[in-house]
Parts: C-alpha cells; sequence; structure tokens
C-alpha cells in the first residue's frame, strides 16, 4: 500500500462545502474534508479532493 498524497493545505482552506458553504475540517488520518454542518466526509483521492455527494459518506 502507497503513502496518500498530501494535498496542498492552502487549496484545502479555500474549499467549502458545495451543499452549506460552511468551512470543512481536514482530517489527515482519514483522508476527507468533514462537513459538520451538512454532516457529511468528502473523500480525498491521490491528493484531489471529490467535492461530489454522490461520493460523500455520512457521518454523525
Amino acid at each position: 500500500m502507497t503513502d496518500p498524497v498530501t494535498p496542498d493545505r492552502r487549496m484545502l482552506e479555500s474549499l467549502v462545502c458545495p451543499l452549506t458553504h460552511a468551512v470543512l475540517t481536514y482530517d489527515a488520518e482519514r483522508q476527507e474534508l468533514i462537513s459538520k454542518a451538512a454532516h457529511l466526509a468528502f473523500p480525498i483521492r491521490d491528493g484531489i479532493p471529490v467535492m461530489l455527494v454522490s461520493e460523500a459518506r455520512q457521518v454523525e
């Protein structure tokens, strides 16, 4: 298994939730961007955030 690609910190800080436009929290361990407002976790694949609601998982 290869190490995950680290996304650019400035890029992550500029992204917002596509549903609520709220700030996202970066979870480096799970390689996800978390929208606490929408209760969704958006995956980061090969260093690229996938900001599609259909690709997000529900979080509590």
